[in-house]
């Protein structure tokens, strides 16, 4: 939240300022803010209409005890609001909103229960179009990630976007579905890897690993364990423990709905052709670069005024990975260039938030999409299912070191530019 001058708010009703700040809390976290920032923007914002508010927030649970400033130096919490959530997904534009309409209230230009009001309208379901641009977005990300990472053929990028779009679909129905929702990642799992055997089998021959883990990719929690690594170094060591153990299970099922649909596809003799097809040229990285972040902007949300800077930080994060990744002599996804490109992005983010006055998470979360270590992770499992108990380790070890380097990008990103506001 951006400093505005202090109003006067306490003529106005108790309730009136908790409800707005509980329903602001509601949210933040519904659109994907990590509890650092949640906390310390609702403890912000509380102050601001002169309540003093301690925040606990974990991926599935936020609680908040109110007191009234002008109780003095003894007063104690009238008031203590539980609420049960959902783990929240990025919405940029909705998170702008919420961040426009609590400004707007703060500095005393919108009333209290029209900010109220406002932001109960946030949570309305997403429209037809918005439901197919995300479905869109699933095949464009999983096409550009074959062509970018995987250094797949084209055939094994077709087929990657075409997996991607029936992923998207099947979470767009989990989304309203809760049975199916609890059982969707293994759901897509299997369906990837069975569309990818059977069109290697009868179709033509595909690289079948690099195929569904393009399709899966956006399922692979590779921001989640980030996320969670964040929580864990700002001490908010609950929900950095939760978060890491929903990212675990999320990679245990996606690996288990693979291996069980290669051993269900091997039983009914249907055997894929693994064959590596000839790569796609070196100038095709640019076009799928410039592909996956419009998918971004789309799968993220972006209110189509924010597009330039998420497309923008997408570029720039993936460019000063791979730069970095060059010059220490290791490969593009080396420690020392995903630290590179968590500091620019850290650094950009805080730059954006200052002069655009609107969320740093408009560049923070989008461009560190390709930077995260997702896909290392999920190899790991399928390793350590498979047996290959070295690998599977060395590959573990990666994935921490991938971690730890993007983390300390963006904390040093924030001491680099400090952050003058919380989202």
């Amino acid at each position: 939240m951006s400093a505005v001058v202090s109003q006067p708010f306490a003529a106005i009703a108790l309730n009136t300022r908790i409800a707005f700040l509980v329903e602001l809390a509601r949210r933040l976290h519904q659109y994907g803010t990590s509890a650092p920032r949640l906390e310390m923007a609702i403890s912000g914002a509380a102050q601001r209409l002169e309540l003093v508010a301690d925040v606990w927030s974990s991926p599935t649970a936020i609680i908040i005890s109110f007191t009234d400033m002008a109780q003095g130096e003894e007063g104690v919490a009238q008031t203590t609001q539980v609420m049960r959530l959902a783990p929240g997904e990025v919405n940029l534009a909705r998170l702008c909103r919420a961040d426009d309409i609590a400004d707007r209230a703060i500095a005393g230009e919108l009333d209290l229960r029209e900010g109220f009001r406002q932001l109960r309208l946030l949570g309305r379901p997403d429209t037809p179009w918005e439901q197919a641009g995300t479905i869109a977005s699933y095949g464009l990300s999983a096409a550009a990630i074959a062509a970018l990472f995987l250094h797949s053929s084209w055939v094994d990028l077709v087929v990657a976007g075409v997996i991607g779009v029936i992923i998207g679909w099947i979470a767009i129905l989990a989304g309203t579905r809760p049975r199916l929702a609890v059982a969707s990642d293994v759901i897509c799992a299997m369906v990837a890897t069975t569309v990818a055997i059977v069109v290697s089998a009868f179709v033509v021959p595909l690289a079948i690993k690099s195929v569904v883990l393009a399709g899966l990719i956006i399922l692979v929690p590779g921001m989640s364990l980030t996320n969670a690594v964040r929580e864990i170094s700002s001490q908010n060591l609950v929900s950095g423990m939760a978060r890491m153990g929903g990212a675990m299970a999320t990679l245990l099922k996606l690996v288990f709905g693979t291996v069980a649909a290669t051993q269900l596809c091997s039983a009914a003799g249907i055997h894929a052709r693994d064959y590596a097809l000839p790569a796609l040229p070196p100038w095709t990285d640019y076009v799928a670069l410039l592909v996956g972040a419009v998918a971004f902007a789309i799968l993220f949300r972006a209110a189509l005024r924010d597009w330039p800077a998420v497309i923008g930080a997408v570029i720039v994060g993936y460019l000063a990975t791979r730069w970095g990744g060059e010059i220490s002599g290791a490969l593009p996804a080396a420690p020392f260039g995903v630290f590179l490109g968590g500091l620019l992005l850290g650094a950009f983010s805080n730059l954006y938030a200052r002069f655009a006055h609107q969320p740093g998470a408009v560049i923070r979360e989008p461009g560190i999409l390709l930077l995260v270590p997702g896909s290392v992770g999920f190899r790991s499992m399928s390793f350590l299912l498979e047996r290959d108990t070295p690998l599977g380790l060395d590959t573990a070890m990666l994935l921490l070191t991938l971690l730890v380097s993007i983390v300390a990008g963006l904390m040093f990103g924030d001491l680099l530019i400090s952050p003058r506001r919380s989202l």
